[in-house]
């Protein structure tokens, strides 16, 4: 008698023990699975919003960040860049930028919070190209009567410097224009709608 109830004591002792340790071994195999389904940082990352400083960036100067993947260029407007963007307007294929993509807050004249910067995806609406940033009021070869902004080198599109597509080129719509805001006078906090903003 006294056998059998130590061995009773014995077996439910190694029962309970190859369940926890059984148990135990397979939430440890279950981890690497689960964390499959979960977002990398490097996905996270991507998606998340970007602060970028803007206290040197010089008048008439361009800068490029990234975000999501994408280039994201900063501009900071000079007053002649700016003088000239109502006049460009009739040479413009979208010039109230009703059919581009930009936050509501940026659906204005210069398409930006402040007149003087401004913020936009890189990339061509053609065909997805970089285009060059050429600021300068100046004579170019592909425009004799070129006011600043940006030329895509791969088929020739146009925008001015409130990125808006010139008519007669193969863009169809202006560049994008992700949400930002100011977060003080020197950063710019990209991916992220200023507060209160619709």
């Amino acid at each position: 008698m006294a056998d059998e109830s130590i061995n009773k004591g014995r077996r439910r002792f190694l029962t309970a023990s190859t369940a926890v340790i059984g148990g135990a071994g397979l939430a440890i195999t279950a981890i690497p699975f689960v964390e499959t389904w979960l977002p990398s940082a490097r996905a996270e990352a991507a998606g998340a919003p970007v602060t970028v400083a803007i206290g040197k960036i010089e008048p008439g100067q361009m800068v490029r960040y990234g975000w999501q993947s994408q280039p994201v260029f900063v501009v900071n407007r000079t007053p002649e860049q700016l003088q000239w963007l109502p006049k460009q307007d009739p040479l413009l294929r979208d010039p109230q930028s009703k059919e581009s993509e930009q936050p509501k807050y940026c659906q204005n004249a210069t398409r930006s919070i402040k007149p003087e910067w401004m913020v936009l995806i890189g990339i061509c609406t053609h065909l997805g190209c970089v285009p060059d940033y050429k600021g300068e009021v100046k004579p170019e070869p592909f425009d004799p009567n070129w006011k600043g902004g940006f030329y895509c080198p791969c088929h020739h599109s146009r925008y001015d410097v409130a990125a808006r597509v010139y008519q007669g080129v193969p863009a169809p719509l202006n560049m994008v224009v992700p949400p930002y805001h100011f977060v003080d006078d020197t950063h710019i906090q990209i991916g992220v709608d200023p507060k209160g903003a619709a």
